[in-house]
């Protein structure tokens, strides 16, 4: 099943699964704002021992947004069981056959496998991790985003609750304003341009978003300090040229994007 896009978000049902040991809570309002971006979370669950202490920041949190805490005992010291029953829910999940793609929210590279078997059946599979996540499962979803960024468009909600940072991960986690912008790969995107534009050079931004997407899942404009990736275009003038441009198909207009160089 192709990445859905925002309109058809409405008819994109996602069972998300969140791995308590390995994710904030910090995190949940800008969390659930970008799911909303692909589709309803018609099914939303978090995996932990809730027997322990660490886990209570996700408590204050739960009820607020109607996750369901899923009770997993850990049985022997050194060994996850919390991967394994969230595995075991998610192949479970699978098989009912009621949900067009899964929202994994770990940092955790156990999920990697459970990724790419999700993506064989045809699932979309959005990822949420710490920028520390092996490449592995990064790679092994269709999009994943950063958790540090859903931090930082949570800024006023972390203000208002200073002591929900997980007591499981002893690293302090980047604050918004601590975080440095990279760099923007504008070569990388002029790159994706060259290979798939028309003619004239032009290629649609949406079409490019894709694109970029499914070479580097991680990829997103606000890693560069920008909302949006056209945001990240019309900063590059010297680079690229935007324009709206009439879409023969829709009889709408939409944004297209060519390298400056082609416009020679």
């Amino acid at each position: 099943m192709a990445n859905k896009t925002p309109q058809s978000a409405q008819q994109t049902h996602l069972a998300v699964l969140i791995d308590a040991d390995n994710a904030p809570a910090a995190i949940v309002e800008g969390l659930f704002e970008e799911i909303a971006k692909y589709g309803i979370a018609s099914v939303k669950r978090i995996y932990g021992d809730w027997t322990l202490p660490n886990l209570g920041s996700w408590k204050k949190v739960l009820l607020d947004h109607s996750i369901q805490p899923i009770q997993q005992f850990a049985y022997t010291k050194g060994k996850n069981a919390t991967d394994s029953s969230l595995i075991i829910d998610a192949m479970d999940l699978l098989y009912t056959r009621r949900f067009d793609g899964f929202c994994l929210v770990s940092s955790d590279s156990d999920f990697t496998r459970l990724a790419a078997r999700l993506r064989e059946e045809g699932l979309t599979v959005y990822g949420f991790g710490e920028e520390k996540t092996p490449s592995p499962f990064v790679s092994a979803c269709d999009k994943f985003i950063y958790t540090e960024i859903l931090r930082a468009d949570a800024k006023e909600h972390d203000k208002q609750t200073p002591d929900s940072a997980d007591d499981a991960h002893p690293e302090p986690a980047k604050q918004p304003s601590q975080r440095k912008n990279q760099k923007a790969p504008v070569e990388f995107i002029g790159k994706v341009i060259d290979d798939i534009d028309d003619e004239d050079g032009w290629v649609q931004l949406g079409a490019l978003g894709s694109n970029i997407t499914k070479l580097r899942p991680a990829f997103d404009a606000r890693l560069y300090g920008f909302k949006k990736l056209s945001d990240l275009i019309r900063a590059n003038p010297q680079r690229f040229e935007l324009q709206t441009k009439a879409v023969s198909s829709t009889g709408g207009e939409a944004l297209y994007v060519r390298n400056r160089k082609a416009a020679r």
